[in-house]
């Protein structure tokens, strides 16, 4: 790998830093910069546009359009840095002792920018099976952007063998991660005195309730659901992130609004777990409040719904391969989700390798380490040469 491409990876991730990608905002002006980059060395692209039209995943293909390659998948968008003690600015690049900072340089621009990088040496190399490129928006919000573009793949006619996802791993191989739903629950009361509590229905008390239930479950997966120890923790959770209500002490609340997520584990399902929510809060706690004032209950709204990536024997072969491109024979298991088992879900084997640690991500003061950078280019330069002869016959099908 020569200096100059990690000074080029650098400059990219500037730029890219610089783009305020936070999912509640456009990524568009991002999207345009890469589609002109790439135009730069011949690949088009396409775009996949959310309904407002406001966002959109980029999909492109580097040599051969009339077979399947290999998929290279990354998200563009960043968590907020509002209220967090950054030294630095947190849209902008800042260079320091070995390492670069700045909102998303490990989750995961740095990534995007190692892949960008690599694009001239893609373009000489990827003349038997293509890459493709996969950048996609609002993943940090439940992975909902890649959803249109998968959807779009699986009716093609051709689609990619496998697929990479460069969420940060140290470089290491990762082949699978639990799945994730979240909710919002929100209790309607009936508000008056705090002093005639009989004559009102509590809306932070049901959602307490509520709260202390989802408790009990998270206890009852711990100790009594399905184990794996290779994950950490080694069973699927049940966590209360949010508990809001009330305007006064003196005032019986009306509303409250509690948010809560299940991460399970793969094959592990959680549908049990949120029907019988589903039914405790339809049932025992709406009919309690009902009992009061008819004009009471609870509504549901879901938050995130991503599947877990289960280890595939059919991604074994890439599972090698990424190994030994890495120089790393660890597998490892990630608590945290990504859009692996959507891909996975449409027949696209997936593991999970890429630059940085999930630990530096969404801080203040976030970075990526060069030399990590550095680990991803030279994987990156061997994967382009090395792949198309290590795919099973049966992949090219």
């Amino acid at each position: 790998m020569s200096s100059s491409r990690i000074e080029t990876t650098l400059s990219l991730l500037q730029t890219l830093v610089e783009f305020d990608t936070r999912s509640a905002r456009s990524n568009l002006d991002l999207i345009a910069f890469v589609r002109d980059y790439l135009a730069g060395f011949g690949v088009e692209v396409s775009l996949n546009y959310s309904a407002a039209r406001d966002k959109a995943n980029l999909y492109a293909t580097i040599g051969p359009k009339d077979r399947g390659g290999l998929c290279l998948s990354g998200h563009t968008d960043v968590v907020p840095a509002d209220g967090q003690p950054w030294t630095v600015p947190p849209f902008a690049l800042t260079r320091e002792a070995g390492r670069v900072l700045g909102r998303g340089t490990a989750d995961m621009k740095g990534y995007l920018a190692c892949v960008l990088a690599s694009v001239p040496h893609f373009v000489e190399h990827c003349r038997i099976l293509p890459i493709h490129l996969a950048f996609s928006y609002d993943e940090e919000v439940g992975c909902r952007g890649v959803r249109g573009l998968l959807d779009e793949l699986a009716r093609a006619p051709v689609k990619p063998l496998a697929c990479m996802i460069g969420e940060p791993t140290s470089m290491q191989v990762a082949i699978a991660h639990k799945g994730k739903r979240a909710y919002r629950c929100c209790f309607k009361g009936l508000a008056g005195h705090s002093a005639l509590t009989h004559l009102g229905v509590n809306a932070v008390d049901f959602a307490a309730e509520f709260a202390v239930w989802l408790r009990r479950a998270s206890r009852n997966l711990r100790e009594h659901g399905h184990q794996d120890a290779r994950f950490e923790p080694p069973y699927s959770t049940v966590h209360t992130g949010k508990l809001n209500g009330g305007i006064a002490l003196n005032v019986i609340p009306d509303r409250a609004e509690l948010e809560f997520e299940l991460r399970n584990l793969p094959g592990d399902p959680v549908d049990d777990v949120v029907r019988a929510a589903q039914r405790y809060t339809e049932h025992e706690l709406a009919g309690e409040m009902q009992a009061v004032s008819k004009d009471t209950g609870v509504q549901w709204q879901e938050l995130v719904d991503y599947p877990a990536l289960a280890a595939d024997p059919a991604a074994g072969w890439l599972t090698e391969l990424a190994c030994e491109m890495t120089g790393d024979t660890t597998l490892r298991t990630l608590s945290f989700g990504t859009e692996g088992g959507l891909f996975q879900g449409i027949g696209i084997p997936t593991v999970v390798c890429g630059p940085g640690s999930i630990e530096q991500g969404h801080k203040a003061d976030e970075y990526v380490e060069i030399a990590q950078l550095e680990r991803c280019l030279s994987f990156l330069e061997k994967l382009a040469v090395q792949w198309p002869a290590r795919v099973p016959e049966l992949a090219r099908v």
